[in-house]
């Protein structure tokens, strides 16, 4: 694997790493609280990529890990800004995925 597929395929999964992570996140939550989130997302897609695309013997290409996360998390927080925020889907996914109390519910 090359850092050049390395980049490409962190940034691919990157893009869509926002909607998954809207899952776990949720809407009364800190701008703190969701970047810390989105960033150790990131840093586990990143890992999960790699050990993907090229298997564990990848990790000694410090380089190669490197890349592949800085492309995950540089795709991931773009893409929630200029994409998925806008668009609300990501914040409805939040919502969604949110459980309500029984007061809430009324």
């Amino acid at each position: 694997m090359t850092t050049l597929n390395a980049l490409t395929t962190g940034v691919q999964v990157g893009a869509v790493l926002p909607l998954l992570t809207a899952v776990v996140q949720r809407p009364a939550w800190s701008a703190k609280a969701k970047k810390v989130v989105a960033v150790l997302a990131a840093l586990l897609a990143g890992v999960a990529t790699v050990a993907t695309d090229g298997g564990w013997d990848q990790f000694q290409h410090g380089k190669l890990t490197a890349a592949t996360f800085f492309g995950v998390l540089a795709a991931s927080q773009t893409s929630y800004d200029l994409l998925w925020k806008p668009t609300k889907l990501a914040p409805w996914i939040e919502a969604l995925t949110t459980k309500k109390t029984p007061q809430q519910a009324e």
